[in-house]
């Protein structure tokens, strides 16, 4: 990996796509109008980037719906699919340092997590999925030997896709990977913080021979590209990411068009239940540091809420406390550094608001609290530990999306599931215990679509992501994502 030096030169040499990408060509918004794309990590403007709005959603969903109807992509031999998508990933993998500096720049994450974790993960995924297109049969129904059952599993049209900043690229290509494979056409919204590896990724695929108008971007904001994009009569699907608000203006925006699909995956505020028999409170505790402070705190399944038994509470706050201290925000382009900025000024504020919120209601900072490195003129957060905090408290009840965490005691078993459980979300759990019969109780007792023992971020590709109440609607991620961009059809034939 290179410097932190190497990589400030190479941004002298980023060139940006910054245009909106329909029907395989990269155009102005219809309106002309831009956006600055703010760096992070100092403050400074990136460059300007298209800010698309209806008349832009109009053209995407017309070249989509038009490729799809044509059968160029959607009616496409599936091996011939699979080998298209695997030149894309090729494609991806030559321009993995391009793609992760871009990530940086664009959100603020170290640059060791960009390409270790980001675009490897996100190649991953994109190959994992491409290799599906060609080995998922249909089926054939029970039936009397006059007759033929068949079952068959069509795409189910145009899918837009909206993701969130956190994870830019990773999370597009959870939602691409099945989407394309499946033969759909695709309508990208990128979060407007982070529109920068959306852009080039939608280039590649072209170049890797995807046909014209099965893949789009439009970069803009959320209350206008997002919301016509959720409003259109001919898009056939959303598939979102993001916060619980916003993923229920999507259920509004269908119901209020033509019913089309959503599929939702929201907000959280993972428990990490912590026993007193745990095997190695050392390492549940530098995991417990890590399963918050990952990404600045901005990821969903972030551990947020520590729930630890009262006999071990002081030992194990200290404990994360000292492991804590190796996550102060550092230089992004820094391969050494492991957290980095906020995505922008605004998240910063949000976070800093929701510490001093905890302040007033009465819980303790045992650790951090504070901005950080201020004379770079980027958006950094100290990672924060709260102590002495109730389960009825803003800051152990809402998502507050930054690396900020919430300290509470239990007594019992029973007492920490109940705690666990009281809240709207369902995303993800962790629980450390060496008991088995404990671990196995407990875990089916979790409201969550993921529960984690003795880990706090376990599972890959192959394994489906998804939540519990108001965290979501279907899944991400193996091969029941697949399932969401199809449509399941029944023909019977009489002999």
């Amino acid at each position: 990996m290179a410097a932190a030096e190497d990589y400030r030169t190479q941004i002298a040499q980023v060139s940006y796509r910054n245009q909106a990408f329909i029907n395989g060509k990269f155009a102005p918004s219809a309106s002309g109008k831009t956006f600055d794309r703010i760096s992070p990590i100092d403050g400074k403007v990136l460059t300007k980037v298209a800010e698309c709005d209806k008349e832009d959603v109009e053209r995407a969903v017309k070249a989509a719906r038009a490729v799809f109807e044509k059968g160029t992509w959607s009616q496409m031999a599936p091996a011939q699919r699979k080998r298209i998508l695997l030149k894309w990933v090729a494609l991806i993998e030559k321009h993995r340092e391009e793609l992760a500096l871009l990530e940086t720049l664009d959100v603020g994450k170290p640059i060791a997590n960009a390409l270790a974790v980001d675009l490897a993960s996100s190649i991953r995924c994109l190959q994992w999925y491409a290799e599906t297109t060609d080995k998922v049969y249909d089926e054939l129904a029970p039936a009397r030997p006059d007759s033929i059952s068949m079952i068959t599993r069509e795409p189910i049209g145009v899918v837009g896709c909206v993701v969130p900043w956190n994870f830019p690229l990773l999370m597009a290509s959870w939602k691409l990977g099945p989407a394309l494979a499946t033969g759909n056409s695709v309508i990208l919204k990128p979060a407007e913080q982070s529109p920068l590896t959306a852009l080039r990724v939608a280039e590649l695929a072209a170049e890797a021979g995807l046909p014209e108008g099965v893949l789009n971007v439009l970069p803009g904001f959320g209350e206008t590209a997002g919301q016509a994009l959720g409003r259109h009569m001919d898009v056939d699907m959303i598939a979102f990411t993001g916060s619980t608000e916003v993923g229920k203006y999507f259920l509004r925006y269908a119901g209020e068009s033509n019913m089309k699909h959503v599929a939702l995956e929201t907000g959280g505020k993972s428990p990490n239940i912590v026993f007193g028999d745990v095997a190695d409170i050392n390492h549940a505790a530098a995991t417990a540091a890590a399963g918050v402070f990952y990404n600045s705190g901005q990821v969903c399944t972030a551990a947020t809420r520590i729930i630890v038994q009262e006999k071990i509470k002081d030992q194990f706050i200290e404990l994360v406390a000292k492991h804590a201290d190796k996550w102060r925000p550092k230089d992004p382009l820094d391969p050494k550094t492991t957290m980095g900025a906020m995505v922008d000024e605004s998240q910063m504020d949000r976070v800093l608001g929701y510490i001093d919120i905890g302040r007033k209601e009465g819980a303790k900072v045992a650790f951090g609290g504070e901005r950080a490195r201020r004379n770079t003129g980027g958006f950094y957060v100290e990672p924060t530990i709260f102590d002495d905090v109730k389960n009825s408290m803003r800051i152990a009840q809402e998502e507050i999306f930054g690396p900020v965490v919430a300290t509470i005691t239990f007594k019992d078993d029973e007492e920490a599931v109940k705690i666990a459980n009281d809240t709207i979300y369902g995303l993800q759990a962790s629980l450390w215990t060496r008991d088995i019969t404990r671990a196995h109780k407990v875990a089916r007792a979790l409201r969550a679509g993921t529960v984690n023992i003795n880990s706090t971020d376990g599972g890959d590709i192959t394994a489906p992501f998804g939540g519990y109440k108001q965290s979501g609607i279907g899944r991400d991620k193996s091969l029941h994502a697949l399932e969401k961009y199809q449509q399941i059809k029944h023909t019977y034939i009489q002999l």
